[in-house]
């Protein structure tokens, strides 16, 4: 059988799966036959990836690109373009969907298409193989109904199920506006139907299936809805089954909670994205949330159910400064989720909180994946900080090890206790990267008592035991070092710059 289209992408890891290729190629139509589906991911040598492409002679290549491998994605595609030019090369995705805002890739192939592209994908393949080439080469995606559109759920494969999360959406869409996502350009969220849905989640289960992912942006909205599939997976609960959901904060009526109370712990994910508490910054960016409500209900969430809570909040905001930010973070700990994402502010193309850049002068790295390097509220340096804090925070906040240590450090002012570890730690180190962890055990100990002034019998009992628990063997050796006065010499020096600033 001839493989005349191959439709591809580089993901961020091995165990993602991409959802969109399986729609896209679901949607063929006849196509199917002559199309094939090969992922990647960004750790993989671009001339490798070329190399695996070209060998399969394909007419047609689509990339579907991301801001996480833009990059890559564009250094695959110089390959092709040298080594066999005559290869028609297709690209869309979230990073190429603004005809107003494309990136540099789109200058090095055939056509874009900028929005869905499920249906238009094949219109275009159907022209170039009968011969046609259309005159423009941005090709705006086209939107149809849901139930026009072919399921990709039987297109991932028996090792995708052993070894991959298996993603999936009973729907599209979103009716917020929250500015910094690309969901906020949604007019409202549109359901799948949900008997053919649940019959393609049983089709799933009965394969093997057991990791679930949703990436509706708004799973509890619809609260029918949300318990008529939580019960679906409620009477198939066990044997590994793990669902993962993001959902609205501030919405969760009683109906939901009695079926959350129903589900074993640890069967459940939720994502939730709180953001940011701080209300003129909410009513800036076009956010609707109930922050009372919202702490509400995951004070609920933590006391009355299993569920692994993975709450999010973003640095760098317009208008965000690093103790309003410091605030935030404060009142998140206190709601205890198991994990606190620490992002930073990434300029997502054609998201309408670009409008705030000039006012907020908000500097964003010209390079993928566009974080945000500095604004009217934050300097660099601040930004860099923050940066290593959320670095040492998924090291030691949210990696599970250092479960007794961790209310050590945070004691009652949680974020800048431990912004003056992180600083400390990369005092210490010279680096957020590449630290074993019976030497991070090390240096937080000398953090502890020589930044925090933590006792340090205090100090090496919680750390030795977290220490066991992580399962290391041998002693771990805890003593002051002479590194400390680095460290202290550091943390005092940015106090005394800071200090000047100030005045």
């Amino acid at each position: 059988m001839t493989t005349d289209i191959l439709l591809t992408t580089l993901n961020a890891r091995y165990m993602h799966s991409a959802f969109g290729l399986r729609y896209l190629f679901a949607n063929l139509g006849e196509l199917r036959r002559r199309a094939l589906v090969l992922e990647f991911t960004i750790q993989q040598r671009p001339i490798d990836i070329a190399e695996k492409l070209l060998q399969l002679k394909a007419k047609i290549i689509g990339f579907s690109v991301y801001i996480w491998n833009v990059d890559e994605t564009s250094e695959v595609i110089a390959l092709i373009r040298t080594i066999e030019p005559q290869v028609t090369i297709i690209v869309g995705g979230p990073e190429v969907s603004f005809a107003q805002d494309l990136p540099a890739v789109c200058e090095q192939v055939d056509y874009v298409i900028t929005g869905p592209g499920e249906i238009s994908l094949r219109k275009l393949c159907e022209q170039l193989l009968a011969n046609e080439r259309p005159e423009c080469n941005i090709i705006s995606g086209e939107t149809v109904p849901l139930d026009e559109l072919a399921l990709p759920y039987q297109y991932y494969t028996d090792e995708d199920i052993r070894n991959r999360l298996i993603y999936v959406e009973a729907s599209r869409g979103c009716p917020f506006k929250c500015e910094f996502c690309l969901s906020s350009l949604d007019k409202t969220s549109m359901p799948f139907e949900l008997n053919i849905f649940l019959k393609e989640m049983d089709q799933l289960y009965q394969r093997g299936a057991r990791n679930f992912k949703f990436i509706d942006r708004t799973f509890n909205l619809k609260v029918a809805t949300s318990v008529a599939i939580l019960e679906f997976f409620l009477e198939r609960i066990g044997d590994g089954l793990y669902l993962h959901f993001e959902v609205i904060p501030d919405i969760l009526p009683d109906r939901l909670k009695a079926v959350l109370l129903q589900f074993p712990e640890n069967s459940l994910q939720f994502e939730i994205g709180v953001q940011t508490f701080d209300p003129d910054i909410q009513a800036l960016i076009s956010r609707k949330q109930n922050n009372e409500k919202t702490c509400e209900n995951m004070r609920w969430l933590r006391a009355n159910t299993g569920a692994h809570i993975h709450a999010d909040l973003i640095f760098g905001l317009p208008g965000d400064s690093l103790d309003n930010f410091a605030q935030s973070f404060n009142r998140l700990v206190a709601l205890n989720p198991q994990e606190i994402q620490l992002g930073i502010l990434k300029r997502l193309r054609g998201a309408p909180i670009n409008r705030h850049t000039e006012t907020y002068q908000l500097r964003y790295n010209p390079q993928a994946p566009y974080n945000i390097l500095a604004t009217r509220d934050i300097d660099f340096a601040t930004m860099q900080r923050v940066n290593r804090f959320a670095r040492f925070w998924d090291m030691i906040g949210n990696s599970g090890r250092f479960r007794e240590t961790l209310p050590v450090i945070l004691g009652d002012d949680p974020f800048h206790r431990f912004l003056l570890l992180s600083d400390t730690l990369y005092d210490l180190a010279g680096s957020s990267w590449k630290i074993s962890l019976k030497r991070l055990f090390e240096l937080v100990y000398t953090a502890l008592t020589e930044s925090l002034e933590i006792k340090t019998g205090i100090a090496s009992e919680a750390l030795k035991q977290d220490y066991r628990n992580s399962g290391q063997k041998g002693p771990l050796p805890l003593a002051s070092s002479n590194l400390a006065l680095i460290a202290k010499s550091g943390v005092a020096n940015r106090r005394q710059q800071q200090h000047r600033s100030v005045l």
